[in-house]
């Protein structure tokens, strides 16, 4: 058995793989690694990647993908291994007190954000969707409540001007390595009496539920700076989307909004959503017109707004809307 701990990795996403990785390198023994099932899809393209799925293998780690890690047999199992620790991230599955009890020293989880803050499923989209400064990773020991448990270890970094959720999300992924390895020796140092690391504060809890599509409809009400981190945090999924009719006589389209550019331009009295097409697709909002510079028509490939408003022209005070 190795002398620096045995570790059992439980994760699916992309986020995991750079902080799972460092810890292969690191001399921890990797009992087993947990990943959720395949998912059957009908589509051309496959089943989705399963990136922690892919790194075990190509290792050749000993993997497992139970439907539900908490049945009493993937539990037995577990405990057979002899583990130290779990380590947990972009897992898709809450572990219950018996499975957490399976680990003499319990788990870790490392989380996309500045815990209290953005407790669930979404805390990278849920930080640039409310174009907060500052965004970063926490590791909690884990407890049944979900992300409650004591902060082991954090970092922090800046949301830059025009990430994406996407972009912010890898930066994340490789920022955490550092303070997964930090937790990581502290738990395997600790006497299991003392207290080990920070308690949250309940008071500062927000919450981060998973995103549907119908949330990248937007709402060109808002202010300039609120649309511009709603199609940021939108990126890669769901994408913003808004719908544009060209003719009154013609459906209206549906208009995935990639990349727009505040201007310095007022709205004055202008509706919400009304268009001009200026060798450009321009859009009023609640205070100064944005440019749409990227998007794409429902079917068609993703073109630039001055090659969308080149082949379109639609009447005078024409608007982008929401259904």
């Amino acid at each position: 058995m190795s002398q620096r701990g045995r570790l059992i990795l439980m994760g699916t996403g992309p986020f995991a793989v750079p902080s799972f990785k460092q810890i292969a390198a690191s001399g921890y023994e990797i009992a087993l690694v947990v990943t959720r099932p395949m998912v059957v899809s009908k589509s051309r393209r496959g089943p989705p990647s399963s990136p922690v799925r892919d790194w075990a293998m190509s290792e050749g780690l000993d993997l497992i993908d139970p439907p539900s890690i908490n049945d009493a047999a993937v539990i037995e199992d577990i405990r057979a291994r002899n583990a130290d620790l779990a380590v947990v991230c972009d897992y898709g599955q809450i572990l219950s007190a018996d499975a957490l009890g399976a680990f003499r020293l319990g788990g870790l989880n490392l989380h996309g954000s500045l815990l209290p803050k953005y407790r669930g499923a979404a805390p990278v989209q849920w930080s640039v969707l409310n174009g907060d400064p500052i965004s970063g990773v926490s590791v909690l020991h884990m407890t049944p409540r979900l992300d409650g448990g004591p902060i082991v270890a954090s970092a922090e970094t800046e949301i830059l001007a025009h990430e994406t959720s996407g972009d912010l999300e890898v930066r994340l992924s490789n920022l955490g390595v550092a303070p997964t390895l930090e937790a990581i020796e502290k738990v395997l140092a600790w006497d299991g009496k003392s207290t080990l690391g920070k308690p949250q504060d309940s008071t500062l809890v927000s919450k981060a539920p998973r995103l549907q599509k119908d949330d990248g409809a937007i709402d060109w009400g808002q202010s300039a700076s609120e649309i511009d981190c709603h199609v940021r945090g939108m990126q890669p999924w769901p994408v913003a989307f808004t719908y544009f009719k060209p003719r009154l006589d013609k459906p209206e389209i549906r208009l995935a909004v990639l990349t727009i550019r505040i201007t310095d331009e007022p709205c004055d009295d202008r509706h919400s959503g009304e268009i001009r097409m200026d060798n450009g697709l321009f859009v009023a909002t609640a205070d100064r017109w944005v440019e749409v510079t990227q998007l794409q028509p429902a079917g068609k490939k993703p073109m630039s707004g001055q090659e969308f408003s080149r082949g379109h022209r639609p009447p005078e005070g024409s608007r982008l809307y929401s259904l």
